[in-house]
C-alpha cells in the first residue's frame, strides 16, 4: 500500500469531519463552502503552519516532517490517541530497499500459548489473533462460539474474511455492522504498521470487491486498536450471549494477541455458556447444531508441498505468512 496515498487520504478524512464550529473556527459568509469540513488555510492556521506547508504535507508529500508539527496538525484535527499513533506511523521514514525483501515468516503459535488455550477450554472462549487478523489458534469453546477455523483452508483463517464473506457471521453478531466497521478500522490500523504486506494487500483488495459494505467503512479511513469490549451473539444453539472481550498481547510478539472472552457471573449469558461448553464436550454423534457447515477441501491444498499441508493440530503447527 501507498504511505502516501494513505496519509494524504487519511488527512483529508479527518479535516473533512470536523466543521468549523467544532474546531472553534469562525465561519465567514464571504464564499460558500465547496468541500465539507475545514478548509486546508483553517487547518494550517489552527496548527501553526502556512497553508502551503499543510497542503504539501496533506498531498503526502511529507519530507522530513517534525514531532512538533505532527502534534500541532494531531491537535488541530482533534486525533484520539489511536489516531494520532497512525499519523506518526504514516510519516515515519522508512529505510531505502538495497536488497529484495524476504517474505514475513509464518507465525507461530508458543506450545505455552496453546496450553493455556487448552487450559481455558470449557471456561472461556479463546484464541489467538496474528496480523491481519489471522485466526492462529483457538479452544473448543471458541470454535464452537464462532466458527471451526482450524477446520478451513488456511487461506479462510482469518476474522475479517468470516465476518464479510460467510452469511452466518451476519445472524451471530446482531450488531454485525459495529463490529464490521471496528474490523475494518482495526485492520486500517494494521495496514500503516506493514504497509508492505502483500498478504494484507490481497487481503483488503478481495474484500474490497466483494462486500460493498467493507468498500464504503475502508474509504472512511477510520483506525481503532482493539483491546477490550463487550460483544453480544446470538448463537444458533444456545441462543443471546453478552460476552466481555479482553485482547492481550503475546509476551515476545507484538503481532500476536490473545483473546479471551468473559460472562457476568450468575447472568444469562453465563448459563447459555455453560449450555455450550457442555454441549462441545459431548460425542459429535449427540450433538444438533443447526449453523453446522461444510468446508470442502481447497483442491490447492491437495497439491500443495508439504511444508504447505494443513496442520493436523497441536504446538508445531504453522500459519501461511
Amino acid at each position: 500500500m501507498d504511505r502516501n496515498t494513505e496519509l494524504s487520504e487519511f488527512l483529508w478524512s479527518r479535516r473533512a469531519r470536523l466543521s468549523p464550529g467544532d474546531a472553534g473556527v469562525s465561519a465567514s459568509n464571504d464564499s460558500p463552502r465547496r468541500v465539507p469540513g475545514l478548509r486546508r488555510e483553517e487547518l494550517a492556521q489552527l496548527a501553526g503552519v502556512s497553508t502551503d506547508y499543510y497542503t504539501r504535507l496533506e498531498q503526502g508529500r511529507h519530507l522530513n516532517v517534525s514531532e512538533t508539527v505532527l502534534d500541532a496538525v494531531a491537535h488541530a484535527l482533534q486525533l484520539d490517541g489511536t489516531e494520532r499513533a497512525y499519523l506518526f506511523e504514516l510519516t515515519r521514514p522508512r529505510p531505502r530497499r538495497t536488497v529484495r525483501r524476504r517474505p514475513p515468516r509464518p507465525q507461530r503459535v508458543r506450545p505455552g500459548v496453546r496450553a493455556l488455550l487448552h487450559t481455558l477450554d470449557g471456561i472461556s472462549p479463546a484464541f489467538v489473533l496474528g496480523r491481519r487478523g489471522d485466526v492462529l489458534a483457538s479452544n473448543q469453546l471458541a470454535r464452537a462460539l464462532i466458527i471451526d477455523f482450524e477446520a478451513l483452508p488456511y487461506h479462510e483463517r482469518n476474522m475479517a474474511r468470516f465476518m464479510f464473506l460467510d452469511e452466518a457471521a451476519r445472524s451471530l453478531w446482531p450488531e454485525w455492522e459495529t463490529v464490521a466497521a471496528e474490523m475494518v478500522a482495526s485492520l486500517r490500523l494494521e495496514a500503516g504498521r506493514h504497509p508492505d504486506d502483500p498478504r494484507l494487500t490481497e487481503l483488503v483488495g478481495e474484500l474490497t470487491i466483494k462486500s460493498p459494505e467493507f468498500r464504503t467503512w475502508w474509504a472512511d479511513h477510520n483506525v481503532r486498536e482493539k483491546t477490550h469490549g463487550v460483544k453480544r451473539y446470538h448463537h444458533p444453539v444456545v441462543g443471546d450471549m453478552t460476552l466481555a472481550y479482553e485482547n492481550v498481547t503475546v509476551p515476545g510478539d507484538p503481532d500476536q494477541a490473545l483473546c479471551i472472552y468473559t460472562v457476568e457471573p450468575g447472568s444469562s449469558s453465563e448459563a447459555a455458556l455453560r449450555l455450550l461448553a457442555s454441549w462441545t464436550a459431548a460425542p459429535p454423534a449427540d450433538r444438533t447444531h443447526p449453523a453446522d457447515r461444510t468446508h470442502p477441501a481447497d483442491p490447492a491444498d491437495r497439491s500443495a508441498p508439504s511444508s504447505e499441508a494443513r496442520p493436523t493440530g497441536g504446538p508445531s503447527s504453522d500459519v501461511s505468512p
